[in-house]
C-alpha cells in the first residue's frame, strides 16, 4: 500500500469521524424552565420533552412546529397580530390582548368591546394534536362566545355587570377549551364602547340623574330644616309653658302667702280690739256701730271737691267713746 492510498484512508476516517461527532452533538437539546418539546419519530408522537438536557436524534427525532402569536406595536400606537410557527411550547400563563369587536345587545345597540384573555397550557401534547392552530381557535372562540354571551344582556347590563360576563366567558371558554389541553383562567372586558348617539343620552340621564338627586337632596335638608325649626318652636313654647306655670304657681303660692298672713294678721287685730272691748267695758255693738260711723265719714270725704259735713250733737258722744276705745288699742311701732 502506497503512502498516498494510505493518506486517503486516512483523510476518509477523518471526515466520517467528523461527521459522527456533529451528528451526535446535533442530537443534543437543552429545554428552558417552564417551556417544552413534543417529539416525533419517524412522523408519530414519540415523547414530550422536560426542562433541562434532550437527546434526538437526528433525521429519525424531530421537535413538531406548532403556531404561537405575536403582536407587532407601530409608532403610531395600533398594532397587529401575526402567526408564527416555533417548536416552543410555553407553560407559563399566557394573555391573549384581541382587538375590538362590534357585538350587538338584547336591545339592539351595537357596542365595541375588546376582551383580555388569560390562558395556561397543561397539556402540551392536546395542544398539538387536538387543535391544527391554538392561537387562532381561541381567539375565534372567544369572539364567537362573547357575542353570544352579550346578546343575553341589555346595554345597561352589559355596562355594570362585568364580573358576571367576566364569569361566564371563563366559564365557557375553559370548558370548549378542556379538550386542547388549554386552562382558562380569567376573563377581563378591557374597553365597552357604546356608539356615539347612545354616549350622548347616556351623559344627559346621568346629568338629569344627578339634577334629580341634588333637588331630592336639597329637598330633605329643607323637610330637615323645618322638622328642626318646628322642634325648636316647640320645646321655646314648652319652655315658656313651663316658665308661665312656675310663675303662676309661685304667684299664687305669694298671693296665698300674703292672704295667710294678712288673715294672721286681721285676726290679731281683731283679738286686740277684742280684749280693748273687754278692757274698756264698751258694748260690743256700740264698737261696731263706730267703726260703721267712720267708715261713712270716709266715704263722704272722699273725692276732689270740698264738702262741709254736719254732725248731729249726738255724735259727739259717740266720737268720744271711739276716742277712749282708740287708747286702748295697742301703739303701732
Amino acid at each position: 500500500m502506497s503512502i498516498a492510498n494510505l493518506n486517503y484512508d486516512v483523510m476518509i476516517y477523518v471526515i466520517i469521524a467528523i461527521i459522527a461527532v456533529i451528528y451526535v452533538l446535533k442530537g443534543f437539546m437543552i429545554v428552558p424552565q417552564s417551556e417544552t418539546r413534543v417529539v416525533e419519530r419517524l412522523g408519530r408522537y414519540d415523547r414530550t420533552l422536560q426542562s433541562g438536557i434532550n437527546y434526538l436524534f437526528p433525521i429519525i427525532d424531530r421537535a413538531r412546529k406548532v403556531y404561537y402569536r405575536e403582536e407587532v406595536r407601530f409608532a403610531n400606537g395600533t398594532k397587529m397580530a401575526t402567526m408564527r410557527t416555533t417548536s416552543r411550547i410555553d407553560l407559563r400563563e399566557q394573555v391573549y390582548d384581541f382587538d375590538k369587536q362590534s357585538v350587538i345587545t338584547k336591545d339592539n345597540v351595537t357596542t365595541t368591546i375588546n376582551a383580555l384573555l388569560y390562558f395556561q397550557i397543561v397539556d402540551p401534547v392536546k395542544s398539538v394534536y387536538e387543535i391544527d392552530n391554538l392561537p387562532n381557535a381561541i381567539e375565534k372562540l372567544t369572539q364567537t362566545t362573547l357575542r353570544n354571551v352579550i346578546g343575553e344582556l341589555e346595554l345597561d347590563e352589559t355596562l355594570t355587570s362585568r364580573d358576571t360576563i367576566n364569569s361566564k366567558l371563563r366559564a365557557v371558554l375553559d370548558d370548549a377549551t378542556n379538550k386542547w389541553g388549554v386552562k382558562v383562567n380569567r376573563v377581563e372586558l378591557q374597553d365597552i364602547t357604546p356608539p356615539e348617539s347612545v354616549r350622548r343620552t347616556m351623559e344627559l340621564q346621568m346629568q338629569a340623574e344627578r339634577e334629580r338627586r341634588a333637588n331630592v337632596l336639597e329637598a330633605e335638608g329643607h323637610k330637615e330644616a323645618m322638622i328642626l325649626k318646628s322642634e325648636g318652636e316647640k320645646a321655646s313654647q314648652i319652655n315658656q309653658a313651663e316658665a308661665e306655670k312656675q310663675t303662676q304657681i309661685l304667684k299664687a303660692q305669694g298671693e296665698a302667702d300674703a292672704k295667710v298672713l294678712e288673715a294672721t294678721a286681721e285676726a290679731e287685730a281683731i283679738r286686740k280690739v277684742a280684749e280693748a272691748i273687754a278692757e274698756s267695758k264698751t258694748d260690743p255693738a256700740t264698737y261696731m256701730l263706730l267703726m260703721k260711723y267712720v267708715d261713712t265719714l270716709k266715704a263722704i270725704g272722699a273725692g276732689n271737691q270740698a264738702k262741709t259735713v254736719f254732725l248731729p250733737f249726738e255724735a259727739s258722744n259717740l266720737v268720744g267713746a271711739l276716742g277712749s276705745l282708740t287708747e286702748l288699742l295697742p301703739k303701732k311701732q
